[in-house]
């Protein structure tokens, strides 16, 4: 699912923001969990969501419903936002500020930074601890700022590798590659017959090339009142590294992935891999046309940017618990309750944060990838995620990566000025929101 092609695009895990977002934040939470409120009647929940709920899904009505049938006590009525992201922060804003915001709102994990600086969000920390053993480590880490918690992990967007294996071994290529010399090889013996196995793609610049840089170092982190920022790390100058080398070469397709020519390399069976979040599996196999269904697989990310058997993410979101709401302990537990409807997430299209069932791999995913059971590759690489940061704006930081990025796909700029615009665009948007950055 996405929006503007792109399923709940921005994961990030979020920084120790500390003092550095001066004064700004959420509030503390209180009150316990009850059987209703002093008057006898059902405590009233509200949660504000952005999943797509679309035809042949669980929809998000239908499992509050289940709830509110199961807990007579704690009623939850949900509405779905339909508009952009953006908009939707927007709108938060304005409902904390007017004391009438949602009790609960799906939020993307790049955006907790944006969300606790406008002093969006409460501080639930001590009710999370009593659900953090139900999630991955990673993932329930992105909904903390400076040590705090402010909701729970609903899904996540690791980066995962897509590849057709039946191509792979009709070049020669008996498995994925593991090293970065091993790949650029791979690479060119695949180019020298039409054929390719990665993909740079610009338009993805701004989550893709940050999240494999990041997968190795973080970008942002606070010291002090003030926030550091690292852009050009050993990490992106080995992700540069690779994509100018495979550039170069002629060795990698440059189709921007929401561009129609990316579906049509995949559909003439030129395009055989590229690194994608796990979240594009359904979106993929669309682009795909059906070509090499069957085929394909998913693999982990090899050691090819410096990232040590690391991942890096992509996309996710969770639910936060908004400034203002009332009974924040029936709120999460409601959340918990929610973000733990395993096979009812999978149905909208997510790759869950949860851990306490397995995700069953969806039947048409799995006849794609060759019976693959990706839902549990995805639930490796998750485990496997750096510890990648975002800052508060980091859009506009995406936006720049993007326009130089495209530069560098037709000739006229290099990879390695695609994180040293990351740099400059990060301290001039930290500055512009009034935030302290260290020269």
């Amino acid at each position: 699912m996405a929006f503007n092609k792109r399923f709940m695009a921005g994961l990030a895990a979020v920084a120790v923001l500390g003092v550095a977002l001066s004064g700004c934040g959420g509030d503390t939470a209180d009150g316990g969990s009850g059987g209703g409120d002093a008057s006898g009647e059902p405590i009233e929940i509200t949660y504000l969501h952005r999943l797509p709920d679309s035809d042949g899904m669980v929809q998000v009505n239908d499992i509050v419903a289940r709830w509110n049938e199961e807990h007579p006590d704690i009623h939850v009525t949900a509405t779905k936002f339909d508009g952009n992201a953006s908009d939707m922060i927007k709108k938060l804003e304005t409902d904390v500020k007017a004391d009438n915001a949602p009790d609960l709102a799906q939020v993307g994990l790049a955006e907790v930074p944006e969300v606790f600086t406008k002093g969006l969000l409460m501080d639930v920390t001590e009710e999370a601890a009593k659900y953090e053993d139900h999630f991955a480590a990673g993932p329930f880490s992105l909904m903390q700022v400076g040590g705090k918690t402010y909701g729970l992990p609903q899904d996540t967007g690791p980066l995962v590798y897509f590849y057709n294996e039946a191509e792979f071994q009709k070049l020669g290529i008996t498995e994925v590659p593991q090293t970065k010399d091993e790949l650029i090889a791979a690479a060119k013996t695949a180019a020298a017959q039409g054929k390719y196995i990665m993909s740079y793609q610009a338009d993805e610049a701004g989550n893709m090339l940050s999240g494999l840089a990041g997968a190795s170092e973080p970008w942002y982190k606070v010291e002090g009142d003030s926030w550091v920022v690292n852009t050009e790390t050993n990490g992106s100058a080995e992700v540069a590294d690779v994509f100018q080398q495979l550039l170069d070469a002629g060795a990698a397709t440059t189709n921007p992935r929401w561009d129609p020519s990316f579906d049509a390399s995949l559909q003439d069976g030129s395009l055989i891999g590229t690194v994608a979040a796990a979240w594009e599996a359904p979106l993929f196999i669309d682009s795909s046309g059906g070509t090499g269904a069957g085929d394909w697989r998913v693999a982990q990310l090899g050691d090819w940017f410096g990232n040590d058997g690391k991942t890096g993410p992509d996309g996710g979101s969770g639910v936060a618990v908004l400034k203002g709401c009332e009974h924040p302990a029936e709120a999460m537990e409601f959340l918990d309750w929610f973000n733990t409807q395993v096979a009812d997430l999978v149905s909208q299209g997510l790759v869950v944060a949860a851990t306490t069932e397995a995700a069953e791999t969806p039947s048409d995913w799995a006849d794609f990838f060759g019976g693959q059971d990706v839902m549990a590759e995805f639930a490796t690489a998750n485990e496997n995620m750096g510890d990648f940061t975002y800052m508060p704006g980091f859009s506009a930081v995406g936006a720049a990566m993007k326009e130089t990025a495209a530069k560098a796909a037709d000739g006229s700029g290099k990879v390695a000025d695609v994180f040293s615009v990351a740099q400059t665009t990060s301290v001039d948007t930290l500055k512009n929101l009034g935030l302290s950055v260290a020269e």
